[in-house]
């Protein structure tokens, strides 16, 4: 099959677009470096043409509220739109678990819009909502610091390996369309202010965690069900102590 990666040259598109490579498809790793511009439709109709499968796995350059719901609306429709010109089978999206129970986070409302437009379309769809990547609790934890002091909420979250959430999105882009949502999400569950502890510890990371159940989570109060999947998600093989014993290693 012809498939079309949309972000393949970040961190999960270029794991997808090697993955399928592999498996002898003929793969356009979309993005901006490679003259592909969904915000401006640059190229798309390019390099859709012939195209069965699209994976969208493209990134907001910016975080800022406003910011972020303008790139994934437009990204959206100038996507599909072009999509349906070129008789696309199967649109294949990234999300996030939680998106839908944390509205008072930009992001999360910029990914229900894109999944909306993704919903409201006549193209045949995969949602594929994951929880957060081990690679990005770095940045999780130090948003919580305030000098020397971490506050982290208590509630649970349910991360995983980067690698295997590009793994589930590459069996589902040469799968038959879901036309719904299905979930991925690591093998464990833990306190968030507890895998702050443990990302430090292997760091040797002095500063301390403080559990506070009115940290904010990128604008959200957290409870135990806001970060972790529901029931039959597809389960990650990789434990967080492997992949931070790795990462330690390659670091």
């Amino acid at each position: 099959m012809k498939i079309v990666v949309i972000g393949g040259s970040g961190l999960i598109g270029s794991n997808i677009v090697n993955r399928l490579r592999l498996n002898g498809h003929e793969i356009v790793a979309a993005s901006p470096g490679t003259g592909v511009n969904t915000i401006t439709g640059k190229g798309l109709a390019e390099a859709l043409a012939g195209a069965q499968v699209v994976v969208d796995v493209a990134n907001s350059p910016s975080f800022e509220d406003r910011a972020v719901l303008e790139f994934f609306e437009t990204s959206g429709r100038n996507l599909l739109a072009a999509e349906a010109d070129a008789g696309v089978e199967h649109h294949v999206a990234l999300s996030i678990v939680g998106t839908d129970r944390l509205p008072e986070c930009g992001f999360f409302r910029a990914k229900v819009a894109q999944e909306n437009l993704i919903k409201a379309s006549k193209i045949p769809y995969t949602i594929l909502r994951s929880t957060q990547f081990f690679e990005f609790v770095e940045g999780i934890v130090n948003a919580g610091a305030d000098g020397n002091t971490i506050r982290l909420s208590p509630a649970l979250i349910q991360p995983i390996a980067a690698d295997d959430v590009a793994a589930v999105l590459a069996d589902l882009a040469v799968g038959v369309p879901v036309n719904g949502i299905v979930e991925v999400a690591g093998p464990d569950c833990f306190p968030l202010d507890e895998l702050g502890r443990k990302f430090l510890a292997a760091r040797n990371d002095k500063r301390q965690v403080i559990a506070d159940v009115h940290a904010r989570y990128f604008g959200s109060e957290l409870n135990d069900r806001s970060l972790v999947a529901g029931d039959n998600p597809h389960i990650g093989p990789t434990r967080f102590h492997n992949w931070l014993s790795r990462s330690l290693a390659q670091g």
